[in-house]
């Protein structure tokens, strides 16, 4: 009777051995401040991506991918967890994640995968220490450096020399090269680039600079928008502010004073040419250890970033290159790599965390906001949204943002600013036909022929926000548009 309890015991652990062996490994790769259109496979005229667009070119790449707070840590935090910002309660830049809040990697973990972080967390700025839900996790306070950054590895801090894309990278490519085939894993790699201040890898320094980069024609196109974005010009995060120190002399809004804002848009390009080399040396790690088509591949932003558009620089707000991201997800099991696919439908950062937990088999979270893809991609987009919801609130520490809440359909985007006291808004609300004004040229709220495309959207963003839980919809008081700059050490 032993000898068979035995044999029913080692028979028992040997499939369940094999069957963990069958479940795919995640390589998750996050970009900072990533532009949906920034890559070769998106169709950006000068930079060249050939290892993301060769992802693209055997994967899914989702076309409409959207954030649902255009904030790095707010963002992060709905990645990891499937909830929109206030309910995870990340709502600015200096939160920490929710110790007890669950997350798909500790979903993973505690499924028996091997899991790993290396990079910018950026959830908790003055904290370095590892979370739950890793066997390693190696960051750094801060936004980190482009050069020479002190990472916490293993409680030992300490300056790792070299540029961060090629350092996070080596540190993943090595981790992944001691994981037991036996067992899957899971690592993330959270890369500082494209982040400002912009400073590429030496040898991409000069890769642009035969480009002309105008100001956007947006920018001088102002005449429809509300007042705030007029008023924004000349700060921190306008056109003739000091665009992350590479403008001296500001505000600047001479013509000349152009070639500087072409200098960070050309710095900015040059940071993601090493990402695209950070990709291609993975996947020949991936290829080097025949684990390639058993790993599931994302490569995303956290949210966009505006280049000029309306005069603005940096994100928050609610205009397509503010909260529009790339995301590229390589699986055969997902799709037939001879087959790629382009998705049109809306897809957001809360939608993360189930479809990988549902193509892990793993549990799923429960009470989140997202849904999984994956049933959408393999051909049933049957009760998939046709529309989301966006928010944003005021922070004090950047105060050239309003408080922003808004919605956007397939073809309509409406977005309107409270004011925090639930009094009537103070800043002129903005209505654009997306499928014919995909750049929002033309603020369409004053036309009196929309005034029922208005009131729809209007009960379409009442409507989610129910769904979400927003009826108490807390915020701060708006205190209009600052001029100061941010304290240097938040920048």
């Amino acid at each position: 009777m032993k000898k068979i309890l035995m044999l029913i015991v080692l028979l028992w652990l040997g499939l369940s051995a094999n069957l963990q062996a069958q479940k795919p490994n995640v390589l998750f790769i996050l970009c900072d401040d990533l532009r949906w259109d920034s890559l070769g496979c998106t169709g950006h005229p000068h930079i060249k991506t050939p290892s993301i667009d060769k992802l693209a070119a055997s994967g899914v790449n989702f076309k409409n991918t959207f954030c649902t707070t255009s904030l790095c840590s707010p963002s992060r935090a709905s990645i990891l967890s499937g909830k929109y910002a206030h309910a995870h309660t990340v709502v600015n830049n200096f939160t920490e994640y929710p110790v007890n809040l669950k997350n798909f990697p500790g979903v993973l973990h505690d499924s028996g995968y091997q899991t790993a972080y290396f990079g910018k967390w950026h959830m908790g700025e003055e904290n370095d220490n590892p979370r739950p839900g890793f066997d390693t996790f190696v960051t750094h306070k801060g936004q980190g450096k482009y050069f020479d950054t002190e990472f916490n590895i293993a409680g030992n801090r300490k300056v790792v020399p070299g540029y961060y894309t090629n350092v996070v990278t080596n540190m993943a490519s090595d981790w992944i090269g001691k994981t037991d085939k036996n067992k899957p894993w899971l690592c993330m790699i959270g890369h500082k680039a494209p982040h400002s201040f912009y400073f590429p890898e030496p040898k991409y320094a000069h890769s642009f600079d035969k480009v002309e980069v105008p100001y956007p024609d947006t920018a001088f196109k102002l005449a429809d928008k509300p007042e705030w974005i007029k008023s924004r010009l000349n700060t921190w995060h306008g056109i003739y502010g000091p665009l992350f120190d590479y403008r001296k002399k500001f505000p600047d809004s001479s013509p000349e004073a152009v070639k500087d804002f072409a200098a960070m848009i050309r710095s900015y390009w040059g940071t993601i040419l090493s990402v695209d080399d950070s990709v291609g040396l993975l996947v020949k790690e991936l290829e080097k250890r025949g684990e390639l088509d058993r790993t599931i591949i994302v490569f995303m932003g956290d949210n966009g970033l505006l280049n000029g558009e309306h005069g603005m620089v940096d994100k928050r707000t609610m205009h397509e290159p503010s909260i529009r991201i790339p995301l590229i997800v390589r699986y055969p099991k997902l799709t037939d790599t001879n087959a790629p696919k382009k998705i049109d439908n809306l897809v957001l950062t809360v939608d993360m965390a189930p479809s990988l937990l549902e193509l892990c088999d793993a549990p799923k979270l429960e009470n989140i906001h997202g849904k999984s893809w994956v049933k959408m991609v393999q051909g049933d987009d049957t009760n998939w949204r046709k529309s989301f919801l966006y928010h944003y609130n005021y922070e004090k520490q950047f105060p050239y943002t309003p408080n922003v809440r808004g919605v956007r359909t397939d073809e309509w985007k409406f977005i309107h600013y409270p004011h925090g006291d639930d009094k009537p808004d103070r800043h002129l609300a903005e209505l654009y036909n997306i499928k014919n004004d995909p750049e929002e040229r033309v603020n369409l709220i004053k036309d009196a022929k929309y005034s029922g495309k208005i009131t729809e959207l209007k009960s379409e963003l009442g409507k989610l926000k129910l769904e979400l839980g927003l009826e108490k919809d807390s915020m701060p008081l708006d205190l209009g548009i600052g001029t100061a700059l941010p304290d240097a050490k938040i920048r």
